[in-house]
């Protein structure tokens, strides 16, 4: 997979498309675009954000955050969470107090659950936003909704306001309604933390960055042959010697079950779910070094610290290691409020066949007993996936039909699916052959590239409502700190969030180019590094 490596309104959209295709010359020209930090820009045009909303009507004066705003919630208290969260986002570049408060009033920025018709429709993440002079509502059915209106309205206001200092403003929104929802219920990106370790504060930094563009999975890939991420009371090695390495040979580390719980805690507060992965039967030789009785010899290999794939496999024909499954995936369940664990599965070259299908369905009932839902590499899809299994596609152009057709097979018999394929998703894809970063086994993946596609329709064949999403997978074998996260993961990881996020019919390059353009002096505000691809018409300074 990662290495084989070696080598709405169809008129509101229609209106959006055109705004955004008007954009172009602000972009290039030299001048200040919309939304920039200039105080003489106007501000950004309702709906000209990533992801692109489903409707945005605009119409009527802007509203203005000034010294006087306060945040109102009602008396439930993810409002005021939602409204806390908000407030800590304008206040350092605003310089204003912002308070929180529950009173009553028709003025500020407000914030409200509400089980209307109109929000309803909306379902659990949608959301509406109306803007106007004196007042700016976000409503919502659910707190994940409200969540994803406070990205909206973060990304109608000018760059200047990520940044941790005052900055003069002016704040104004566009007047007019947004009404938004998405597409998928799957909206992801995988972090490997297995090749090289992120501590708690860099996960936290990607979730961050995956809340404003409304993602709302973490795929945490907390095992693999290099490194083993993540503390089981009842196999202490795992953690404290299989995680004591990485690639290149570094110090690695691991995180305590509290660490984790204190990222799965942080995702829930920018809306986005955890899932962790622990790769299996291969990818396991972090394990496998841990504890002699997994191998089939009774023998431990060395730690490996490499880059090489397939070599590893867990005993399938041994009673401990179903032990040791069940172990594993017990406690980190109980760790895990979401609903998924996942399997892996992909790569297990030393194992046969049969052993990989004996393997998969032992280990599919133990996730299953501890009431989480079973999700794996597409490999899969190649066993018996249980009911309910979510299969994740990751192959790319020479995937071969044979491979392809069993996964469309799988989704025809009731397996669910997650697109992630290699050659358009993969952040850790170089952009061209002079990236210094990043693999090139699927090819290169330019910024077009990775958003000029459909997730609904990649796999031919497989029912439309099999296709829960997308995923953007992030390996690391070359990647070690933030800013390389960032290089590989911008500008495409807004890409894949559109592609998951927007309807169907709004997805056009050309605009969406110019759209993304006006992303980066927020990135800048941000700190985020990023890869100025040619192929957008980035502003100029």
């Amino acid at each position: 997979m990662r290495q084989h490596r070696r080598t709405a309104c169809v008129i509101g959209s229609l209106l959006l498309i055109a705004a955004a295709g008007t954009s172009s010359s602000a972009a290039t020209s030299g001048s200040a675009a919309p939304g920039s930090g200039d105080a003489r820009a106007d501000p950004i045009p309702l709906g000209r954000i990533v992801p692109v909303p489903m409707t945005a009507e605009p119409g009527g004066p802007a509203f203005e955050i000034t010294a006087k705003t306060r945040i109102r919630v009602g008396d439930r208290p993810e409002e005021r969470r939602v409204g806390e969260y908000l407030a800590s986002v304008l206040r350092p570049s605003t310089g204003y107090r912002l308070p929180v408060t529950d009173r009553s009033g028709a003025d500020g920025i407000r914030l409200r659950l509400s089980a209307d018709t109109e929000n309803k429709v909306l379902g659990d993440e949608g959301y509406r936003v109306i803007s106007k002079r004196g007042s700016l509502t976000i409503t919502s059915w659910s707190p994940t909704g409200l969540l994803h209106g406070v990205q909206t309205v973060r990304q109608q206001l000018p760059a200047a306001v990520e940044k941790k200092t005052k900055q003069p403003g002016p704040w104004r929104i566009a007047g007019g309604t947004i009404k938004d929802k998405p597409r998928f219920a799957y909206r992801g990106s995988m972090l490997d933390v297995s090749r090289h370790f992120f501590p708690v504060e860099h996960v936290k930094r990607y979730i961050d960055q995956l809340a404003l563009y409304k993602m709302n999975k973490l795929h945490l890939h907390l095992s693999d042959d290099q490194g083993w991420r993540i503390a089981i009371d009842s196999w202490p090695r795992l953690a404290t010697y299989g995680g004591s390495t990485q690639v290149g040979g570094g110090p690695g580390g691991h995180y305590t079950k509290d660490q984790y719980k204190e990222i799965v805690a942080y995702a829930a507060s920018r809306g986005l779910q955890v899932i962790p992965e622990i790769d299996m039967p291969g990818h396991t030789n972090a394990a496998l070094a841990s504890y002699a009785e997994l191998n089939c010899d009774g023998v431990a290999p060395p730690l490996y610290t490499g880059t090489a794939v397939g070599f590893s496999s867990l005993c399938v024909k041994k009673d401990v290691t179903y032990e040791f499954v069940d172990d594993v995936v017990r406690e980190l369940a109980a760790l895990t409020p979401g609903g998924t664990v996942h399997i892996g599965g992909d790569e297990a070259h030393s194992t046969s066949h049969e052993d990989f299908v004996t393997f998969m369905d032992k280990v599919q009932p133990i996730v299953t007993k501890y009431g989480k839902g079973v999700m794996g590499w597409h490999q899969l899809a190649g066993a018996n996936p249980v009911k309910g299994a979510v299969a994740q596609y990751w192959g790319y152009d020479r995937t071969g039909q044979a491979e392809r057709d069993q996964v469309v097979n799988a989704a025809k018999n009731g397996t669910k699916l997650v697109v992630s394929p290699a050659d358009r998703a993969y952040l850790d894809m170089k952009y061209h052959k002079d990236t210094p970063l990043g693999l090139s086994w699927a090819g290169y993946v330019e910024v077009q590239r990775s958003y000029d596609w459909d997730p609904g329709t990649y796999l031919q064949g497989a029912p439309a409502d099999s296709v829960l999403g997308v995923e953007a997978p992030l390996w690391t074998e070359t990647l070690s700190t933030p800013a390389q996260l960032d290089y590989m993961a911008f500008p495409r990881l807004p890409g894949i969030a559109e592609l998951g996020w927007s309807p169907a019919a709004t997805h056009d390059w050309d605009t969406y180019r110019n759209r993304l353009a006006e992303q980066a002096p927020r990135w800048d505000a941000l700190g985020i590094d990023y890869y100025k691809s040619p192929q957008v018409p980035w502003p100029t300074k």
